[in-house]
C-alpha cells in the first residue's frame, strides 16, 4: 500500500471514527419561529394581530398541499404549495468550504432544496446565494444513477439529472439533483457532517417568498428528506419541543436524543396514506371538559377510503404538522366541538374581521378559565392546555386556535409544549407533556 494510500485510510478511518463519536446520545439542532426577532422572516413593523393573522392565511393556504388534486395530474406532485407555509426555521451549512444557509424545516416535505448559482431565475434572497462551483465536494447527479431514476419529477440534460417541481400556487423550482456535505451544528457547540448529502440545487425559481431563507428542509416520509437521509445513524427517530413563544428558541433533535419517554409519555400508531410523504395519526374524539366530540365517518375527514378503523388497521384519520399554526377539523366535528367550548367559557365571544378565527374573548390567558381539553388519539390521550388551543392576538384578545378544513390537521400551536417524538421503525408518535422553554 503506497504513502498516500494509507494516509487516506487514516483520515477515513478518523472521520469514521469522530463521526461515531458525535453522534453517540444523537444531537439537537436550533429552531427559529419564523416571528422571532432571530428570524429572516421577522417584521418588527409588523402587530401581534398581523403576524397571527397572517399565520392563519398561511395555516389555511397549507390544506392545499395535502389536497390529492391540487396540481395538474400531468405534473410532479410536490409536497408543499408554498414555500412560505412553514413556521420554523433551521440553520445549516452546505458544501465544502462550509456556506451557511436558512432553510424551512418541515414535516409535510421530502426535499432539501436551495437556491443555486448561476441564476437563470432566482427570488429574491438578502443572504448570499450557494455557488456549487466554490464547492470541492459538489456533484451532480447523472440521469443513470440510481437515486435520479427513484426521484420524482426528473428527466434528463445530457448525462445530468434534472429535477422539476410545480406547486399549487403555480411557485416552481427546478435545477439540477446533486450531491453535497451538508454540515449541521448541533446545540452542545459540535459539528456533524453528513457527505454525499442528495439536494436540489435550484437554478430557477419562482416562489412565493422573499427573504433570508434559501429553500426548504424537508422531514417528510420521502427519500429524499432529512430524516430519511440521516437513515440509520439516527435509527429512523426524530422528535422537536415547540417553545411557547416566538421569542424562545425550539429544538429538533435526532437519534438517541430524540427518544420520548418517562413519566406522562403516551404512544399512538403512526401510519401513511397511499404514496405520500406526510405522519398520520388516528384521532377518535376531543373532550371539552365531560364533553366528548367523536371524529366522524369517513366521509367527512377528506381522505376518502382507507381511514382507520377502531382498531388501528387503517391509514388514520389526520394529518400532525410542523407547519400548520391551527388545527383543522371535520366541519360536522368542529360545529359541536365549538358550541362545546362557548358553553364551556363564561364569556362573551368577540368578533374580529379574521376568518377561521371564529372564537375569539376579550382578556388574556387568566380571565379565560379555559377548559381542559383533550385530543384521544387511538392508544394515547394528549390533554391540550389553554396555550394548546388558544393564541393571543393582541390588543386584549385571545382566539380559539382551531376551525374547520378539508383535510384534518394537529397544528403546530396544539403540540407547544409537548416533547413530540416521531420513531420511524416503530411506527409511532409519541407525547410528552414539557417545558419547551427549558429544553
Amino acid at each position: 500500500m503506497s504513502h498516500s494510500s494509507m494516509l487516506a485510510l487514516i483520515l477515513l478511518s478518523l472521520y469514521i471514527t469522530s463521526f461515531s463519536e458525535a453522534l453517540k446520545g444523537g444531537f439537537s439542532v436550533e429552531m427559529i419561529h419564523r416571528d422571532s426577532p432571530k428570524s429572516p422572516f421577522y417584521r418588527p413593523t409588523e402587530t401581534q394581530f398581523q403576524r397571527v393573522a397572517n399565520a392563519v392565511r398561511r395555516s389555511i393556504n397549507r390544506v392545499h398541499h395535502f389536497q390529492k388534486n391540487s396540481v395538474d395530474a400531468n405534473t410532479p406532485k410536490s409536497n408543499v404549495t408554498q414555500y412560505h407555509v412553514g413556521e420554523y426555521l433551521m440553520s445549516y451549512s452546505i458544501g465544502n468550504p462550509q456556506f451557511p444557509v436558512y432553510g424551512i424545516a418541515d414535516t409535510g416535505s421530502d426535499v432539501i432544496w436551495l437556491q443555486c448559482k448561476p441564476c437563470e431565475i432566482c427570488y429574491n434572497q438578502t443572504t448570499p446565494i450557494f455557488d456549487p462551483s466554490k464547492s470541492n465536494t459538489y456533484k451532480t447527479l447523472p440521469y443513470s444513477s440510481t437515486t435520479c431514476k427513484s426521484a420524482r419529477g426528473t428527466s434528463k440534460d445530457g448525462d445530468k439529472c434534472k429535477y422539476f417541481i410545480r406547486y399549487g400556487d403555480d411557485s416552481e423550482s427546478q435545477g439540477d439533483l446533486s450531491v453535497d456535505t451538508l454540515t449541521l451544528d448541533s446545540t452542545n457547540g459540535s459539528s456533524i457532517q453528513y457527505p454525499r448529502t442528495v439536494m436540489g440545487c435550484g437554478h430557477r425559481n419562482t416562489v412565493s417568498f422573499e427573504g433570508l431563507a434559501s429553500g426548504i428542509v424537508g422531514l417528510g416520509r420521502g427519500p429524499l428528506s432529512l430524516v430519511s437521509q440521516l437513515g440509520p445513524s439516527i435509527g429512523g427517530k426524530f422528535s422537536y419541543c415547540l417553545a411557547p413563544t416566538a421569542n424562545t428558541s425550539s429544538k429538533l433533535n435526532f437519534g438517541d436524543a430524540a427518544v420520548v419517554s418517562g413519566k406522562g409519555t403516551v404512544s399512538t400508531p403512526m401510519f401513511s396514506h397511499k404514496e405520500n410523504v406526510y405522519y398520520y395519526l388516528t384521532l377518535k374524539a376531543i373532550s371539552v371538559g365531560n364533553t366528548r366530540i367523536y371524529f366522524g365517518n369517513s366521509s367527512s375527514s377528506g381522505f376518502g377510503e382507507g381511514n382507520s378503523s377502531s382498531t388501528g388497521s387503517g391509514e388514520g384519520n389526520m394529518v400532525i404538522d410542523s407547519g400548520s399554526t391551527l388545527t383543522l377539523l371535520p366541519y360536522d366535528m368542529y360545529t359541536k366541538f365549538e358550541s362545546a367550548v362557548k358553553a364551556a367559557i363564561k364569556l362573551v365571544p368577540y368578533v374580529i374581521p379574521t376568518p377561521q378565527l371564529n372564537i375569539c374573548y376579550k382578556g388574556g390567558f387568566h380571565n379565560l378559565n379555559a377548559p381542559v381539553m383533550v385530543a384521544h388519539f387511538e392508544g394515547a390521550d394528549v390533554q391540550l392546555n389553554a396555550v394548546n388551543t388558544f393564541v393571543e392576538v393582541g390588543g386584549g384578545l385571545i382566539c380559539l386556535a382551531v376551525s374547520t378544513g378539508s383535510i384534518p390537521i394537529f397544528g403546530n400551536v396544539a403540540q407547544i409544549n409537548l416533547l413530540v417524538g416521531y420513531d420511524l421503525e416503530k411506527k409511532i408518535v409519541s407525547f410528552k407533556p414539557t417545558d419547551c422553554s427549558k429544553q
